[in-house]
C-alpha cells in the first residue's frame, strides 16, 4: 500500500529484493485487486497489529479475491509525531493518520487532547502535513517517511505499547504449497451451528497438540449471528497433524478451505 513512505512499502522493501519491481497502491483492496487481477505477481498487506488486532479488509479480501497466502512478516512499528518546521508539540491541535495508526496512540492522543482525521495511509498524512504546512496539524507516521516529506520528528515512539509489531502478509495467486512450511492458516465454515461447536473444533487440534497461533472469527453474511473461523496453527499443511486434523473437520461435516502454509520472517 503507497504511497512512498508507508509502513507496507517498508516491510515490502525489506521482504523482497532490489530486482522486484514495486506498485505501490492506493489502499489495502488495491493491493488484493492488483494481485488478483494478475496486473501483480505478489502483494504485501497488513493483517494484525500488536495493539489494534486484526486488519479485517486484508483477512475478508483474501476470500473475496481467493488469494494464498505465502509468507508471513512480523514488522516492528514506530509510531512518531511529525510536522513542519515551526511545529512545537505545544502547537499541535489536530493530528492525521490512517486508523489503525491512531488506534494504537490513542493514551497520547487521550493526554494531548488532539482532533483527529483520517486518511487512506501514514505516508499520506505526512502529505497533507506537508501540503497544509500548519504548526497546528502533525502526522502519525514513520521517521522513513519524515524523511520523504522533509518533516520534523517533534515526539518519537508514541504509541501505547513499545513493544508495537505489525503482521504482514504476501499473498499471491499461487496455491502451490512449499515442503517444510511451518504454520498453515486455514478458513473453517461449520455446517451448523449448535452449542458448543467451536470448542469442538478446537478440540481436536488439542488432542493432535497442534498450537494455534491465531483465530478470527468473521460472519458468514448469510445470517445473522452465523461465523466462520480464520483458524492459523504451528504445523505446516504436509505434517501429519495437520493431515489428520483437517480430516477430522471435514468428517464431522466442515468446510474446511486452506488459504496458506507458510513460514514466519521476523524483520
Amino acid at each position: 500500500m503507497g504511497p512512498e513512505g508507508t509502513f507496507s512499502e517498508e516491510a515490502a522493501v525489506q521482504f523482497f529484493t532490489a530486482a522486484d519491481t514495486f506498485m505501490p497502491q492506493d489502499s489495502m483492496a488495491d493491493v488484493l485487486q492488483s494481485v488478483c487481477s494478475g496486473s501483480a505477481d505478489k502483494g504485501i498487506v497488513p493483517i494484525e497489529n500488536s495493539i489494534a488486532g486484526t486488519i479485517d479488509t486484508s483477512i475478508d479480501g483474501l476470500l473475496t479475491y481467493h488469494l494464498f497466502i505465502e509468507a508471513d512478516v512480523i514488522f516492528p512499528i514506530s509510531l512518531n509525531l511529525i510536522g513542519t518546521e515551526n511545529s512545537k508539540i505545544d502547537s499541535i491541535r489536530k493530528v492525521v493518520s490512517i486508523t489503525p495508526a491512531l488506534d494504537q496512540c490513542r493514551a497520547f492522543i487521550r493526554e494531548k487532547g488532539l482532533m483527529c482525521d483520517r486518511v487512506g495511509s501514514t505516508a499520506m498524512a505526512a502529505r497533507v502535513v506537508k501540503e497544509q504546512n500548519s504548526p497546528e496539524v502533525a502526522a502519525i507516521a514513520s521517521k522513513w517517511v519524515a524523511d520523504i516529506y522533509g518533516l520534523k520528528l517533534i515526539a518519537s515512539d508514541i504509541q501505547d505499547n513499545s513493544q508495537n509489531h505489525t503482521r504482514f502478509v504476501v499473498i499471491s495467486k499461487n496455491r502451490d504449497i512449499l515442503s517444510g512450511q511451518k504454520k498453515t492458516m486455514i478458513l473453517v465454515t461449520p455446517n451448523a451451528e449448535y452449542v458448543g461447536m467451536l470448542a469442538s473444533v478446537l478440540n481436536v487440534f488439542a488432542a493432535l497438540s497442534i498450537n494455534l497461533t491465531w483465530i478470527e472469527s468473521r460472519p458468514t453474511g448469510k445470517k445473522l449471528g452465523e461465523y466462520r473461523f480464520f483458524i492459523e496453527t504451528e504445523a505446516g499443511y504436509e505434517s501429519e497433524p495437520m493431515d489428520k486434523a483437517v480430516r477430522i473437520l471435514q468428517t464431522f461435516g466442515h468446510r474446511v478451505d486452506i488459504l496458506g502454509s507458510y513460514s514466519t520472517k521476523i524483520i
